[in-house]
């Protein structure tokens, strides 16, 4: 039996199968990661920059840009160097510290699009209160909750594998996750704290999820009984709803085949499924909201106009 204090690398060994093609594989990886980095760090700058989208939607499109950053920056660097590596490996801590970042990162997403369906239902169902209720300290303290709580929920959870007694160390993933170290661990070592841990988690964030559907069951109500208000909700809640069934899709393939999916599939098929979530939302939601928003799409094609002259 091997002790954690032994496992110092993991073996990645999901890479196995692109020996053929990593040279191709990094060329279009590096290309759709300076994508990601182009349009998300060009909308933070917009919305910094100019004092008109100083207003709560423009902020917690910020922040989501911020999350987007966050996440990619914790998966596609490691990716690459992996791609250009003939055995791809990571150390023990670099393993645990990019499990916490990714876990938190799709956590905090899914915080964020709470606190925006927060913002929109004070917009569209109840206008009079909106500044009142969304002031410049509660809008910092829903921010400051929509990043603490997930930092601090994964920050237990990483803390429980770390004590975990290891049997093995080759993981079968093209990066680290939690729930793939914990199953790594010998058959002796006590799971039980992280398996609590995890239900918890999911009951957490599973209640953000009924509290944004119903946000939405007002909006739409709402919506519907005035021709104005649906007008507002397809400028200001369409893009936030795409993003949010983008966000949902993906996590859940995820999900579900992590605790449920057959090793039958092919390995790409797998890497596949396992990246959705780092792969369409932190680059479709800087693009949705650029071309959706009407202040940010004029600014952008402000910009373009003068960069011509």
């Amino acid at each position: 039996m091997e002790n954690v204090s032994f496992v110092r690398i993991f073996t990645l060994s999901g890479l196995n199968e692109t020996l053929n093609y990593r040279v191709a594989l990094f060329s279009l990886t590096l290309l759709y990661y300076c994508a990601i980095l182009f349009f998300n760090v060009s909308l933070i700058i917009i919305i910094a920059l100019d004092e008109n989208l100083h207003e709560p939607m423009y902020i917690l499109l910020c922040s989501v840009c911020v999350n987007g950053l966050y996440g990619t920056t914790g998966f596609y660097p490691k990716f690459l160097l992996d791609l250009l590596s003939p055995s791809p490996e990571i150390v023990y801590e670099g393993c645990l510290f990019q499990a916490f970042i990714l876990y938190s990162f799709a956590c905090c997403d899914l915080s964020i699009l709470a606190v925006m369906a927060y913002d929109r239902y004070l917009a569209i169902c109840r206008p009079l209160h909106y500044h009142s209720q969304m002031s410049k300290r509660r809008l910092s303290q829903l921010v400051c909750f929509s990043w603490l709580t997930p930092l601090c929920i994964h920050s237990i959870n990483v803390f429980l594998t770390s004590r975990l007694k290891l049997c093995s160390s080759n993981m079968q993933k093209i990066f680290c996750v939690n729930w793939a170290i914990v199953k790594l661990a010998c058959s002796e070592a006590d799971t039980f704290s992280n398996n609590i841990a995890a239900y918890i988690t999911i009951v957490i964030y599973f209640s953000h999820g009924l509290f944004i559907i119903w946000t939405y069951m007002h909006i739409v109500k709402t919506a519907v009984r005035s021709e104005n208000v649906r007008v507002k909700f397809m400028q200001t809640c369409v893009p936030h709803l795409i993003s949010l069934i983008t966000f949902i899709v993906t996590i859940l393939f995820d999900l579900m085949y992590m605790r449920f999916g057959s090793r039958d599939l092919p390995q790409n098929l797998q890497n596949f499924i396992s990246i959705e979530f780092l792969l369409i939302p932190p680059l479709m939601n800087p693009l949705i909201y650029g071309f959706k928003l009407s202040k940010i799409r004029q600014k952008i094609l402000y910009l373009v106009h003068v960069g011509k002259k």
